[in-house]
């Protein structure tokens, strides 16, 4: 008889499916990012960066779920590879906006043309159909506010 955590036992919930396809979607991107010299967290704030709206530190980190001083390091990174520079922001003085260089830019478009590849390939197992409905169901969920305490 098969133990309450056996793979077979897990294989029809939802947390068990979510966290290892992310896992193996995670490690995929991975590898297809390293040569770039990035990794997620690295090509999401880019990706949020290069959005074309001028973002402080602390939107960035707001869009990004992520605490000040963790965006921070992240953006010293930034800077100290040459593809984002922090300046004062002309509307308040008091926050720096963090734009992303020419450098930058070029990178993160590389990048995104990579994660789009890593993501079809790992896709591919799935009629085109079910992976469009896939990613607008998980679109969808992550929309969702989270259950009030």
């Amino acid at each position: 008889m098969p133990s309450d955590t056996s793979p077979t036992v897990l294989s029809s919930r939802l947390g068990y499916l979510l966290k290892h396809a992310q896992l193996r979607y995670a490690q995929a991107s991975a590898q297809a990012l390293a040569p770039l010299g990035l990794d997620g967290r690295d090509l999401a704030v880019l990706a949020v960066l290069g959005s074309g709206v001028p973002l402080s530190q602390q939107e960035a980190a707001d869009q990004l779920g992520v605490d000040r001083s963790t965006m921070v390091g992240v953006v010293d990174a930034l800077e100290a590879r040459a593809l984002a520079e922090r300046r004062r922001s002309p509307a308040d003085r008091r926050k720096n906006i963090v734009e992303l260089t020419d450098q930058g830019r070029a990178l993160l478009r590389r990048a995104e043309h990579v994660r789009q590849d890593a993501e079809r390939r790992f896709l591919a197992p799935l009629p085109a159909a079910e992976a469009d409905t896939l990613l607008r169901a998980l679109g969808t969920l992550a929309a969702e506010p989270g259950p009030q305490a």
